[in-house]
């Protein structure tokens, strides 16, 4: 098989890959496991991809996977301007990895995981 089952059914390990890959959008930093970390490094890469394509289709493709999650509440003037995830990955990040082609994930590792030992990493983009 081409990819991971994580010990979940094909509902589930969607619902958390889609969750994963917003939640790193949104904080461009989270703590997983290894195997999650992997996972969700070809999704975050493909949505980052749509982004930089930039087009209807593409915002539409990437609607489709990203969570409906606030990203970012700011300030501009006397507006107050509340940008979801799906704005940020084609406003902020496109604009971020216009220039390269691929790539846009590192994983670190770090300790073992108290309690059963898992192998935990650190996911974040570029």
């Amino acid at each position: 098989m081409a990819y991971r089952k994580l010990g979940r059914t094909s509902s589930q390990r969607k619902a958390m890959l889609r969750d994963l890959t917003t939640d790193l959008i949104i904080n461009e930093r989270i703590v997983t496991t290894e195997t999650r970390a992997k996972e969700i490094r070809s999704t975050t890469e493909k949505m980052i991809t749509l982004g930089k394509r930039g087009d209807l289709h593409a915002r539409r493709q990437a609607a489709a996977f990203v969570r409906n999650e606030i990203a970012d509440v700011r300030e501009e003037g006397e507006d107050i301007v509340i940008e979801d995830a799906l704005q940020k990955l084609f406003n902020n990040l496109a604009e971020r990895y216009a220039d390269r082609q691929g790539g846009y994930t590192r994983i670190l590792k770090t300790e073992p995981r108290r309690g059963d030992a898992a192998p935990m990493v650190i996911i974040e983009l570029v």
